[in-house]
């Protein structure tokens, strides 16, 4: 018999959520089994797997030793470098400047060096982050961006700070702030696009669509000119919604791709670019708190810039693309 007592970080989650992630070898079809058979219990009782945990309870594991054995990869992080660009810290979450062409998570290709596994080996280093510790808990991104595309992520360093972050970011009181280039100028100086969004996998790429269709999910972007240059303008944007890709697809969909974008940029523009990134920078977050805040009380009202947009002194040079004056 194995038990397990419910930490800070592992309190106010359903019991079957808590053990998929703390027990990551066990099939969720036996899992269920396990719960049901009676030889998984929640303070000595029998349980259903919708309870929710609270801090020093106990759960008691009837089950084979195989499934409490960690993955190899658990501290593949510290193979990660230690280069990070910390914008804001604080006991409860960190803001990172993400450079150009540094994956948030990984993929099929890239498992080490990535931005969540940078900020694992510095926060291990610091003693903030002991994973032999923690049954179900990690430190965690609440937005992520492109590999391509630089500026601001939020991380949590613990789960009461990560459920409020969520929270606020699905009720939209976290603000992101966007500046980018595009080719031209648009009609309107500020305005609204919106619309739904559908993808094309074999793409990897985002389309516009003016009605509701199966698969696509309903985007909206605000936008307001900063300056123009002949031939090209700077702009600012809020993402109220954060569906993939969605800036570079509204952008391209009114006529005005981002200088640098490959993808949604049409063949006579991308030759123009003097970049191999796009010029789209997340550049400001502001914590618009409207409703309780919890443990993150205090950023309430708190605004956080990059140190440095990278492509904008080419942008105001006119050395951003070919022809720009």
């Amino acid at each position: 018999m194995r038990e397990l007592v419910i930490m800070e970080n592992d309190a106010n989650q359903r019991l079957d959520k808590f053990l998929s992630k703390a027990l990551t070898n066990i099939p969720k079809s036996l899992l269920y089994k396990y719960i049901r058979q009676k030889r998984i219990k929640l303070n000595g009782r029998r349980c259903k797997g919708n309870e929710r945990l609270k801090v020093g309870d106990k759960i008691e594991l009837y089950i084979s030793d195989e499934f409490f054995e960690k993955p190899e990869y658990l501290f593949d992080f510290l193979k990660a470098p230690l280069d990070l660009n910390i914008v804001y810290e604080d006991g409860n979450i960190i803001i990172l400047d993400k450079p150009l062409g540094l994956l948030s998570h990984s993929d099929n290709g890239n498992y080490i060096d990535t931005l969540i596994s940078r900020l694992h080996h510095y926060l291990y280093k610091k003693g903030e982050y002991e994973p032999q510790k923690e049954n179900s808990f990690a430190p965690a991104l609440v937005n992520r961006l492109d590999r391509n595309t630089s500026g601001l992520v939020i991380a949590a360093k613990n789960a009461d700070s990560l459920r409020v972050l969520n929270q606020k970011m699905r009720s939209r009181e976290i603000k992101k702030y966007y500046l980018c280039a595009v080719f031209g100028s648009p009609d309107n100086k500020s305005g609204e696009i919106s619309g739904f969004l559908t993808k094309d996998k074999a793409q990897n790429r985002m389309y516009m669509r003016d009605g509701e269709t199966q698969g696509a999910k309903y985007s909206r972007t605000i936008y307001r000119v900063v300056e123009e240059k002949s031939g090209s303008s700077l702009i600012e944007i809020e993402l109220v919604t954060g569906r993939t890709h969605q800036i570079r697809a509204h952008l391209s969909s009114i006529g005005h791709p981002i200088v640098g974008d490959t993808k949604y940029s049409p063949p006579h523009l991308i030759k123009k670019a003097k970049t191999k990134f796009q010029a789209l920078v997340s550049h400001k977050i502001e914590f618009d708190f409207t409703s309780d805040s919890g443990c993150l009380h205090y950023l309430k009202g708190k605004t956080f810039e990059t140190k440095e947009v990278w492509f904008l002194s080419d942008f105001l040079s006119g050395k951003l693309f070919e022809n720009q004056l």
